[in-house]
Protein backbone atom coordinates (compact mmCIF):
# COMPACT_ATOMS: atom_id res chain seq x y z
CA UNK A 1 0.00 0.00 0.00
CA UNK A 2 1.33 3.57 -0.92
CA UNK A 3 0.49 7.15 0.03
CA UNK A 4 0.81 9.72 -2.36
CA UNK A 5 -1.13 12.62 -1.49
CA UNK A 6 -0.43 16.07 -2.94
CA UNK A 7 0.13 18.76 -0.07
CA UNK A 8 -1.94 21.49 -2.27
CA UNK A 9 -5.29 18.70 -2.86
CA UNK A 10 -5.15 18.27 0.38
CA UNK A 11 -5.55 22.27 1.42
CA UNK A 12 -7.60 22.77 -1.11
CA UNK A 13 -9.84 19.32 -0.18
CA UNK A 14 -10.14 18.54 -3.88
CA UNK A 15 -12.12 15.22 -4.99
CA UNK A 16 -8.63 13.89 -5.52
CA UNK A 17 -7.51 14.27 -2.39
CA UNK A 18 -11.06 12.96 -1.50
CA UNK A 19 -10.35 9.89 -3.59
CA UNK A 20 -7.11 8.94 -2.29
CA UNK A 21 -8.29 9.19 1.39
CA UNK A 22 -10.97 6.85 0.71
CA UNK A 23 -8.84 3.93 -1.56
CA UNK A 24 -6.67 4.37 1.74
CA UNK A 25 -9.31 4.00 3.90
CA UNK A 26 -10.42 0.67 2.45
CA UNK A 27 -7.05 -0.42 1.90
CA UNK A 28 -6.41 0.21 5.71
CA UNK A 29 -9.84 -1.48 6.66
CA UNK A 30 -8.86 -4.53 4.51
CA UNK A 31 -5.20 -4.96 6.27
CA UNK A 32 -6.73 -4.64 9.56
CA UNK A 33 -8.79 -7.81 8.64
CA UNK A 34 -6.38 -9.54 6.94
CA UNK A 35 -3.22 -8.74 9.68
CA UNK A 36 -5.91 -9.49 12.71
CA UNK A 37 -6.35 -13.21 10.52
CA UNK A 38 -2.47 -13.40 10.38
CA UNK A 39 -2.12 -13.34 14.08
CA UNK A 40 -4.83 -15.62 14.76
CA UNK A 41 -3.01 -18.21 12.40
CA UNK A 42 0.34 -16.84 14.16
CA UNK A 43 -1.08 -17.85 17.81
CA UNK A 44 -1.58 -21.69 16.34
CA UNK A 45 1.36 -22.17 14.41
CA UNK A 46 3.28 -21.05 17.68
CA UNK A 47 1.20 -23.00 19.79
CA UNK A 48 1.63 -26.22 17.84
CA UNK A 49 5.30 -25.32 18.02
CA UNK A 50 6.08 -25.17 21.15
CA UNK A 51 3.71 -28.79 21.28
CA UNK A 52 5.77 -29.92 19.24
CA UNK A 53 8.59 -29.29 20.61
CA UNK A 54 7.81 -30.86 23.86
CA UNK A 55 6.87 -33.49 22.21
CA UNK A 56 10.18 -34.17 20.43
CA UNK A 57 12.33 -33.82 23.26
CA UNK A 58 10.70 -35.98 25.17
CA UNK A 59 11.80 -38.37 22.05
CA UNK A 60 15.30 -37.10 22.05
CA UNK A 61 15.41 -38.50 26.03
CA UNK A 62 14.14 -41.34 25.49
CA UNK A 63 16.67 -42.00 22.35
CA UNK A 64 19.47 -40.76 24.96
CA UNK A 65 18.27 -43.10 27.50
CA UNK A 66 18.07 -45.84 24.94
CA UNK A 67 21.79 -45.32 24.54
CA UNK A 68 22.91 -45.38 27.63
CA UNK A 69 21.06 -48.87 27.65
CA UNK A 70 23.27 -50.41 24.36
CA UNK A 71 27.07 -49.21 26.17
CA UNK A 72 27.65 -52.65 25.28
CA UNK A 73 27.70 -52.15 21.66
CA UNK A 74 29.52 -49.47 21.04
CA UNK A 75 28.30 -48.28 17.57
CA UNK A 76 24.80 -48.78 18.10
CA UNK A 77 25.22 -46.41 21.45
CA UNK A 78 27.39 -43.57 19.21
CA UNK A 79 24.61 -43.74 16.93
CA UNK A 80 21.89 -43.13 18.87
CA UNK A 81 23.92 -40.48 21.06
CA UNK A 82 24.32 -38.75 18.11
CA UNK A 83 20.81 -38.62 16.60
CA UNK A 84 19.56 -37.53 20.16
CA UNK A 85 22.27 -34.48 20.32
CA UNK A 86 21.03 -33.67 16.75
CA UNK A 87 17.42 -33.43 17.63
CA UNK A 88 17.64 -31.76 20.77
CA UNK A 89 20.26 -29.20 18.95
CA UNK A 90 17.31 -28.86 15.91
CA UNK A 91 15.18 -28.26 18.64
CA UNK A 92 16.75 -25.41 20.65
CA UNK A 93 17.08 -23.97 17.23
CA UNK A 94 13.38 -24.66 16.75
CA UNK A 95 12.38 -22.83 20.11
CA UNK A 96 14.59 -19.69 19.25
CA UNK A 97 12.47 -19.50 15.71
CA UNK A 98 9.28 -19.54 17.85
CA UNK A 99 10.53 -17.17 20.39
CA UNK A 100 11.53 -14.81 17.43
CA UNK A 101 8.30 -14.84 16.00
CA UNK A 102 6.36 -14.60 19.44
CA UNK A 103 8.58 -11.16 19.69
CA UNK A 104 8.70 -9.87 15.99
CA UNK A 105 5.89 -10.89 14.67
CA UNK A 106 2.68 -11.56 16.46
CA UNK A 107 4.09 -8.72 19.09
CA UNK A 108 4.29 -6.13 16.35
CA UNK A 109 1.20 -7.25 14.47
CA UNK A 110 -0.85 -7.00 17.73
CA UNK A 111 0.53 -3.61 18.50
CA UNK A 112 -0.33 -2.18 15.01
CA UNK A 113 -3.40 -3.67 15.03
CA UNK A 114 -4.53 -2.64 18.53
CA UNK A 115 -2.31 0.81 18.90
CA UNK A 116 -1.80 2.27 15.13
CA UNK A 117 -4.71 1.49 13.24
CA UNK A 118 -6.73 2.63 16.63
CA UNK A 119 -5.18 5.98 16.34
CA UNK A 120 -6.01 5.55 12.37
CA UNK A 121 -9.32 4.99 13.62
CA UNK A 122 -9.60 7.91 15.84
CA UNK A 123 -7.80 10.36 13.55
CA UNK A 124 -10.37 9.96 10.88
CA UNK A 125 -13.04 10.16 13.38
CA UNK A 126 -11.60 13.60 14.00
CA UNK A 127 -11.42 13.91 10.13
CA UNK A 128 -14.74 13.40 9.42
CA UNK A 129 -16.14 15.80 11.93
CA UNK A 130 -14.23 18.14 10.48
CA UNK A 131 -14.94 17.74 7.82
CA UNK A 132 -18.39 18.15 8.79
CA UNK A 133 -18.39 21.19 10.21
CA UNK A 134 -16.90 22.72 7.68
CA UNK A 135 -19.39 21.54 5.22
CA UNK A 136 -21.95 23.49 7.63
CA UNK A 137 -19.72 26.62 8.02
CA UNK A 138 -19.78 26.35 3.55
CA UNK A 139 -23.61 25.89 3.46
CA UNK A 140 -24.33 29.08 6.57
CA UNK A 141 -21.35 31.22 4.25
CA UNK A 142 -23.05 30.39 1.12
CA UNK A 143 -27.27 31.32 2.57
CA UNK A 144 -26.07 34.37 4.57
CA UNK A 145 -28.53 37.51 2.77
CA UNK A 146 -26.21 40.03 1.42
CA UNK A 147 -28.24 42.61 3.12
CA UNK A 148 -27.49 41.28 6.70
CA UNK A 149 -24.10 42.19 6.80
CA UNK A 150 -23.51 41.03 10.54
CA UNK A 151 -25.17 37.64 9.58
CA UNK A 152 -22.51 37.80 6.84
CA UNK A 153 -19.42 38.77 8.92
CA UNK A 154 -20.64 35.97 11.64
CA UNK A 155 -20.69 33.05 8.36
CA UNK A 156 -17.55 34.70 7.20
CA UNK A 157 -15.24 34.50 10.61
CA UNK A 158 -17.28 30.86 11.00
CA UNK A 159 -15.85 29.84 7.75
CA UNK A 160 -12.38 31.22 8.15
CA UNK A 161 -12.26 29.23 11.69
CA UNK A 162 -13.84 25.75 10.11
CA UNK A 163 -11.20 26.27 7.34
CA UNK A 164 -7.91 26.77 9.36
CA UNK A 165 -9.40 23.71 11.48
CA UNK A 166 -9.87 21.59 8.84
CA UNK A 167 -6.24 21.69 7.05
CA UNK A 168 -4.74 21.21 10.19
CA UNK A 169 -6.64 17.44 11.03
CA UNK A 170 -6.34 16.56 7.10
CA UNK A 171 -2.32 17.32 7.39
CA UNK A 172 -2.10 15.35 10.71
CA UNK A 173 -4.37 12.80 8.74
CA UNK A 174 -2.44 12.44 6.09
CA UNK A 175 0.54 12.15 8.10
CA UNK A 176 -0.74 9.35 10.31
CA UNK A 177 -1.83 7.26 6.80
CA UNK A 178 1.82 7.80 6.36
CA UNK A 179 2.95 6.59 9.46
CA UNK A 180 0.81 3.63 8.90
CA UNK A 181 2.87 3.00 5.39
CA UNK A 182 6.34 4.92 5.94
CA UNK A 183 6.63 5.03 9.57
CA UNK A 184 8.93 7.79 8.13
CA UNK A 185 10.45 11.11 10.30
CA UNK A 186 11.23 12.78 7.15
CA UNK A 187 7.21 13.06 6.24
CA UNK A 188 6.48 13.72 9.92
CA UNK A 189 9.16 16.93 9.88
CA UNK A 190 7.65 18.37 6.31
CA UNK A 191 4.16 18.03 8.05
CA UNK A 192 5.29 19.92 10.84
CA UNK A 193 6.63 22.55 8.44
CA UNK A 194 3.58 22.88 7.04
CA UNK A 195 1.36 23.21 10.19
CA UNK A 196 3.90 26.00 10.18
CA UNK A 197 2.98 27.51 7.54
CA UNK A 198 -0.74 27.84 7.84
CA UNK A 199 -0.02 28.96 11.17
CA UNK A 200 2.13 32.00 9.64
CA UNK A 201 0.26 32.80 6.44
CA UNK A 202 -3.16 32.25 7.73
CA UNK A 203 -4.33 31.16 4.65
CA UNK A 204 -7.59 32.13 3.12
CA UNK A 205 -9.43 29.91 0.54
CA UNK A 206 -8.83 32.64 -1.98
CA UNK A 207 -4.74 33.42 -1.39
CA UNK A 208 -4.79 29.42 -2.51
CA UNK A 209 -4.45 28.33 -6.11
CA UNK A 210 -7.79 29.78 -7.46
CA UNK A 211 -5.95 30.83 -10.89
CA UNK A 212 -6.71 29.48 -13.68
CA UNK A 213 -4.34 28.31 -16.51
CA UNK A 214 -4.73 28.15 -20.35
CA UNK A 215 -2.36 26.26 -21.35
CA UNK A 216 -2.68 23.66 -18.53
CA UNK A 217 -0.75 20.11 -19.24
CA UNK A 218 -3.78 18.10 -18.67
CA UNK A 219 -6.51 19.89 -20.64
CA UNK A 220 -7.91 21.48 -17.42
CA UNK A 221 -8.32 25.10 -17.41
CA UNK A 222 -9.85 25.75 -14.06
CA UNK A 223 -11.20 23.03 -11.31
CA UNK A 224 -12.83 23.48 -7.90
CA UNK A 225 -16.02 23.57 -6.15
CA UNK A 226 -18.94 25.69 -6.75
CA UNK A 227 -22.52 25.66 -6.04
CA UNK A 228 -24.96 24.62 -8.10
CA UNK A 229 -28.62 25.56 -8.23
CA UNK A 230 -30.82 22.71 -9.30
CA UNK A 231 -33.46 22.86 -11.81
CA UNK A 232 -36.08 21.40 -9.85
CA UNK A 233 -39.44 23.04 -8.15
CA UNK A 234 -37.56 23.50 -5.03
CA UNK A 235 -33.94 25.34 -6.49
CA UNK A 236 -32.09 23.67 -4.01
CA UNK A 237 -28.15 24.13 -3.70
CA UNK A 238 -25.44 21.36 -4.16
CA UNK A 239 -22.08 21.41 -3.98
CA UNK A 240 -20.09 20.36 -6.70
CA UNK A 241 -16.81 19.60 -8.05
CA UNK A 242 -16.69 21.95 -11.21
CA UNK A 243 -13.76 21.77 -13.98
CA UNK A 244 -13.29 23.51 -17.26
CA UNK A 245 -11.80 21.01 -19.71
CA UNK A 246 -11.90 20.38 -23.36
CA UNK A 247 -13.53 23.46 -24.31
CA UNK A 248 -16.73 22.52 -21.90
CA UNK A 249 -17.65 23.18 -18.26
CA UNK A 250 -18.43 19.84 -16.73
CA UNK A 251 -18.83 18.78 -12.37
CA UNK A 252 -18.53 15.70 -10.89
CA UNK A 253 -19.64 15.06 -6.81
CA UNK A 254 -16.88 12.49 -6.99
CA UNK A 255 -13.64 11.27 -8.64
CA UNK A 256 -14.83 8.13 -9.81
CA UNK A 257 -18.35 9.70 -11.05
CA UNK A 258 -19.09 10.40 -14.82
CA UNK A 259 -18.30 14.19 -16.04
CA UNK A 260 -21.73 15.75 -16.69
CA UNK A 261 -21.58 18.48 -18.82
CA UNK A 262 -23.45 21.59 -17.91
CA UNK A 263 -21.99 23.39 -21.58
CA UNK A 264 -21.49 21.55 -24.67
CA UNK A 265 -19.07 24.38 -26.19
CA UNK A 266 -17.95 27.40 -24.20
CA UNK A 267 -18.42 29.01 -27.56
CA UNK A 268 -22.28 29.32 -27.08
CA UNK A 269 -22.49 30.64 -23.91
CA UNK A 270 -22.67 33.77 -22.54
CA UNK A 271 -21.86 34.79 -18.48
CA UNK A 272 -24.63 37.10 -16.41
CA UNK A 273 -23.07 38.09 -12.50
CA UNK A 274 -25.42 38.66 -9.35
CA UNK A 275 -28.20 37.13 -10.89
CA UNK A 276 -29.71 36.20 -7.30
CA UNK A 277 -29.82 38.33 -4.87
CA UNK A 278 -30.79 36.29 -2.11
CA UNK A 279 -27.19 34.59 -2.13
CA UNK A 280 -23.70 36.28 -2.85
CA UNK A 281 -20.88 35.61 -5.24
CA UNK A 282 -23.51 33.77 -8.09
CA UNK A 283 -22.71 34.19 -11.47
CA UNK A 284 -25.09 32.42 -14.49
CA UNK A 285 -23.86 30.16 -17.22
CA UNK A 286 -26.13 31.19 -20.12
CA UNK A 287 -26.07 28.34 -23.23
CA UNK A 288 -28.72 28.09 -25.80
CA UNK A 289 -29.94 25.14 -24.70
CA UNK A 290 -30.23 26.31 -20.60
CA UNK A 291 -29.01 27.93 -18.00
CA UNK A 292 -27.11 26.78 -14.81
CA UNK A 293 -27.02 29.08 -11.76
CA UNK A 294 -23.60 28.81 -9.53
CA UNK A 295 -22.08 30.29 -7.01
CA UNK A 296 -18.75 30.34 -5.57
CA UNK A 297 -17.12 31.44 -1.84
CA UNK A 298 -16.11 34.35 -2.24
CA UNK A 299 -15.87 37.10 -4.72
CA UNK A 300 -12.33 36.64 -6.01
CA UNK A 301 -13.17 33.80 -6.55
CA UNK A 302 -16.18 34.37 -8.61
CA UNK A 303 -14.62 36.71 -10.51
CA UNK A 304 -11.29 34.29 -10.88
CA UNK A 305 -13.86 31.41 -12.46
CA UNK A 306 -15.63 34.12 -14.40
CA UNK A 307 -12.55 35.10 -16.13
CA UNK A 308 -11.22 31.79 -16.55
CA UNK A 309 -14.51 30.75 -18.33
CA UNK A 310 -14.27 34.25 -20.77
CA UNK A 311 -10.66 33.15 -21.60
CA UNK A 312 -11.74 29.98 -22.36
CA UNK A 313 -14.26 30.86 -25.32
CA UNK A 314 -11.57 33.84 -26.39
CA UNK A 315 -8.35 30.72 -26.84
CA UNK A 316 -11.84 28.94 -28.53
CA UNK A 317 -12.62 30.77 -31.15
CA UNK A 318 -9.05 31.96 -31.79
CA UNK A 319 -8.49 27.96 -32.34
CA UNK A 320 -11.47 28.05 -34.16
CA UNK A 321 -10.26 30.69 -36.52
CA UNK A 322 -6.98 29.28 -37.12
CA UNK A 323 -9.03 26.02 -38.33
CA UNK A 324 -10.83 28.43 -40.60
CA UNK A 325 -7.92 30.58 -41.92
CA UNK A 326 -7.00 27.13 -42.84
CA UNK A 327 -10.05 26.03 -44.37
CA UNK A 328 -10.48 29.34 -46.12
CA UNK A 329 -6.86 28.77 -47.90
CA UNK A 330 -8.01 25.19 -49.36
CA UNK A 331 -11.48 26.91 -50.30
CA UNK A 332 -10.69 30.49 -51.42
CA UNK A 333 -12.99 30.27 -54.44
CA UNK A 334 -15.94 29.88 -52.41
CA UNK A 335 -16.11 33.31 -52.22
CA UNK A 336 -16.28 34.69 -55.37
CA UNK A 337 -19.75 34.04 -56.13
CA UNK A 338 -23.04 31.43 -56.32
CA UNK A 339 -20.93 27.73 -56.56
CA UNK A 340 -21.75 25.32 -59.33
CA UNK A 341 -21.72 21.39 -57.84
CA UNK A 342 -21.24 19.01 -60.48
CA UNK A 343 -20.90 16.56 -57.84
CA UNK A 344 -24.19 14.69 -56.94
CA UNK A 345 -22.69 12.35 -54.51
CA UNK A 346 -21.78 14.47 -51.88
CA UNK A 347 -23.84 14.87 -48.70
CA UNK A 348 -27.16 17.02 -48.53
CA UNK A 349 -25.76 19.23 -45.70
CA UNK A 350 -22.36 19.64 -47.10
CA UNK A 351 -23.92 20.84 -50.84
CA UNK A 352 -26.58 23.53 -48.50
CA UNK A 353 -23.68 24.81 -46.80
CA UNK A 354 -21.44 25.35 -49.53
CA UNK A 355 -24.60 26.18 -51.69
CA UNK A 356 -25.42 29.16 -48.57
CA UNK A 357 -22.04 30.55 -48.24
CA UNK A 358 -21.18 30.80 -51.83
CA UNK A 359 -24.03 33.73 -52.05
CA UNK A 360 -21.82 36.86 -52.34
CA UNK A 361 -21.11 38.04 -48.56
CA UNK A 362 -21.66 34.71 -47.16
CA UNK A 363 -18.61 33.93 -46.97
CA UNK A 364 -17.80 36.12 -43.65
CA UNK A 365 -20.15 36.41 -41.25
CA UNK A 366 -22.72 39.17 -41.55
CA UNK A 367 -21.94 40.82 -38.02
CA UNK A 368 -18.42 40.55 -37.98
CA UNK A 369 -16.76 39.13 -40.82
CA UNK A 370 -15.44 36.19 -39.43
CA UNK A 371 -14.45 33.31 -42.14
CA UNK A 372 -16.52 30.58 -43.51
CA UNK A 373 -19.48 30.67 -40.82
CA UNK A 374 -21.42 27.73 -39.96
CA UNK A 375 -24.37 28.86 -38.86
CA UNK A 376 -27.73 30.76 -40.18
CA UNK A 377 -30.64 33.15 -39.22
CA UNK A 378 -32.76 31.62 -41.43
CA UNK A 379 -35.72 34.84 -41.16
CA UNK A 380 -32.96 37.11 -41.75
CA UNK A 381 -31.05 35.25 -44.58
CA UNK A 382 -27.74 35.96 -43.50
CA UNK A 383 -24.90 33.49 -41.97
CA UNK A 384 -23.41 34.24 -39.13
CA UNK A 385 -19.82 32.68 -37.12
CA UNK A 386 -20.79 30.55 -33.86
CA UNK A 387 -20.32 33.27 -31.52
CA UNK A 388 -22.52 35.59 -33.17
CA UNK A 389 -25.32 32.97 -33.82
CA UNK A 390 -24.97 32.73 -29.49
CA UNK A 391 -25.79 36.62 -30.06
CA UNK A 392 -28.41 35.89 -31.63
CA UNK A 393 -30.21 33.52 -29.74
CA UNK A 394 -30.32 35.58 -26.63
CA UNK A 395 -32.16 38.40 -28.46
CA UNK A 396 -35.34 36.12 -28.75
CA UNK A 397 -37.14 33.80 -31.66
CA UNK A 398 -39.43 36.83 -32.45
CA UNK A 399 -35.88 38.80 -33.97
CA UNK A 400 -33.42 36.04 -34.85
CA UNK A 401 -34.22 32.33 -35.63
CA UNK A 402 -30.92 30.89 -35.86
CA UNK A 403 -30.14 27.03 -37.32
CA UNK A 404 -26.47 25.45 -37.93
CA UNK A 405 -25.43 25.01 -41.59
CA UNK A 406 -24.27 21.88 -40.72
CA UNK A 407 -25.66 20.14 -38.16
CA UNK A 408 -29.32 20.67 -38.98
CA UNK A 409 -31.24 19.46 -42.08
CA UNK A 410 -32.31 22.38 -44.57
CA UNK A 411 -35.85 21.75 -46.66
CA UNK A 412 -35.42 23.20 -50.21
CA UNK A 413 -37.54 26.32 -49.68
CA UNK A 414 -35.28 27.55 -47.00
CA UNK A 415 -32.16 27.19 -48.70
CA UNK A 416 -34.03 28.73 -51.59
CA UNK A 417 -34.95 32.10 -49.53
CA UNK A 418 -31.01 31.85 -48.59
CA UNK A 419 -29.99 32.34 -51.43
CA UNK A 420 -32.47 34.80 -52.44
CA UNK A 421 -31.24 36.85 -49.67
CA UNK A 422 -27.79 36.87 -48.22
CA UNK A 423 -25.47 39.27 -46.23
CA UNK A 424 -24.64 41.84 -49.17
CA UNK A 425 -28.20 42.11 -49.24
CA UNK A 426 -29.08 42.60 -45.67
CA UNK A 427 -26.29 44.65 -44.80
CA UNK A 428 -27.81 47.13 -47.69
CA UNK A 429 -31.04 47.60 -45.39
CA UNK A 430 -29.64 46.97 -41.82
CA UNK A 431 -26.00 48.56 -42.25
CA UNK A 432 -27.41 51.46 -44.99
CA UNK A 433 -26.03 54.41 -42.19
CA UNK A 434 -22.69 53.46 -40.54
CA UNK A 435 -20.33 55.29 -42.73
CA UNK A 436 -22.70 58.88 -42.13
CA UNK A 437 -22.86 58.01 -38.40
CA UNK A 438 -19.11 57.17 -38.16
CA UNK A 439 -19.93 53.62 -36.86
CA UNK A 440 -17.26 51.09 -36.64
CA UNK A 441 -18.32 47.65 -37.17
CA UNK A 442 -17.06 44.92 -35.14
CA UNK A 443 -14.19 42.48 -36.04
CA UNK A 444 -13.37 38.98 -35.49
CA UNK A 445 -11.66 39.72 -32.75
CA UNK A 446 -13.11 42.03 -30.82
CA UNK A 447 -14.76 41.24 -27.43
CA UNK A 448 -17.76 39.57 -26.96
CA UNK A 449 -19.44 42.54 -25.38
CA UNK A 450 -18.80 44.74 -28.33
CA UNK A 451 -20.17 42.21 -30.83
CA UNK A 452 -23.30 42.20 -28.60
CA UNK A 453 -23.82 45.77 -28.38
CA UNK A 454 -23.68 46.12 -32.54
CA UNK A 455 -25.85 43.18 -32.97
CA UNK A 456 -28.64 44.68 -30.27
CA UNK A 457 -28.27 47.67 -31.82
CA UNK A 458 -28.54 47.02 -35.60
CA UNK A 459 -31.74 44.26 -35.70
CA UNK A 460 -32.96 45.22 -32.41
CA UNK A 461 -32.99 48.82 -32.28
CA UNK A 462 -32.68 49.00 -35.94
CA UNK A 463 -30.21 51.89 -35.22
CA UNK A 464 -28.59 51.96 -39.15
CA UNK A 465 -31.26 51.80 -41.36
CA UNK A 466 -32.08 54.77 -43.60
CA UNK A 467 -36.05 55.75 -42.07
CA UNK A 468 -38.22 57.77 -44.17
CA UNK A 469 -38.70 61.77 -42.73
CA UNK A 470 -41.18 62.42 -40.73
CA UNK A 471 -42.56 65.58 -42.64
CA UNK A 472 -42.82 63.41 -45.66
CA UNK A 473 -44.95 60.79 -43.83
CA UNK A 474 -47.11 64.25 -43.16
CA UNK A 475 -47.33 65.11 -46.74
CA UNK A 476 -48.01 61.39 -47.87
CA UNK A 477 -50.91 61.39 -45.79
CA UNK A 478 -52.27 64.70 -46.92
CA UNK A 479 -51.79 64.28 -50.64
CA UNK A 480 -53.94 60.83 -49.89
CA UNK A 481 -56.30 62.88 -48.08
CA UNK A 482 -56.51 65.42 -50.85
CA UNK A 483 -57.50 62.33 -53.09
CA UNK A 484 -60.16 60.96 -51.34
CA UNK A 485 -63.98 62.22 -52.15
CA UNK A 486 -65.45 65.03 -49.47
CA UNK A 487 -68.41 63.08 -48.41
CA UNK A 488 -65.73 59.73 -47.80
CA UNK A 489 -62.98 62.23 -45.90
CA UNK A 490 -65.96 63.56 -43.99
CA UNK A 491 -67.59 60.22 -42.66
CA UNK A 492 -63.76 59.02 -42.01
CA UNK A 493 -62.97 62.05 -39.79
CA UNK A 494 -66.35 62.52 -38.21
CA UNK A 495 -68.20 59.48 -38.11
CA UNK A 496 -72.15 60.24 -38.58
CA UNK A 497 -74.98 58.23 -38.05
CA UNK A 498 -75.88 55.72 -40.52
CA UNK A 499 -77.77 57.06 -43.08
CA UNK A 500 -81.65 55.76 -43.57
CA UNK A 501 -81.88 53.01 -46.17
CA UNK A 502 -83.34 53.74 -49.64
CA UNK A 503 -86.95 53.17 -50.31
CA UNK A 504 -87.96 53.21 -54.13
CA UNK A 505 -91.44 54.77 -54.36
CA UNK A 506 -94.28 52.70 -55.74
CA UNK A 507 -95.09 52.87 -59.41
CA UNK A 508 -91.61 55.07 -59.96
CA UNK A 509 -88.69 54.12 -62.10
CA UNK A 510 -85.82 55.26 -62.58
CA UNK A 511 -83.74 55.34 -65.79
CA UNK A 512 -79.84 55.43 -65.25
CA UNK A 513 -79.28 58.91 -66.72
CA UNK A 514 -82.08 60.57 -64.75
CA UNK A 515 -80.37 63.25 -62.17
Amino acid sequence: MTISVDFEECLKDSLKFRASIEGVETEVTELEVKLEKLVKLCNAMLEAGRLYSTNARQFANGIRELSGHCKDDQMMSECLEKFSHSLSSMLDHHMTLIDVTQKSVKQHLHSFIKEDVRKFKETKKHFDRSSEDLDNALNRNAQAPPKKQHEVDEATNALLAARRSFRHVSLDYVLQLHQLVLNSARDKRDMEQRHATIKQKDVLYDDLAVEFNMEAPNGVVMEGYLYKRASNAFKTWNRRWFSIQNNQLVYQKKLKDNLTVVVEDLRLCTIKTGADSERRFCFEVVSPSKSCMLQADSEKHQQTWILAVQSSITTAFNERREDNYSKLERTSSMSTGVLDFPDEARPGKEKGLEQVQGIPGNAQCCDCNEHLPEWASINLGITLCIECSGIHRSLGVHFSKVRSLTLDSWEPELLKLMCELGNSTINQIYEARIEEMTVKKPHPGSPRQEKEAWIRAKYVEKKFIHKLPESGIRLRRCSLKRNQHPTTLEKTQKPEKPPKPFLKPKGKTFSSNSG
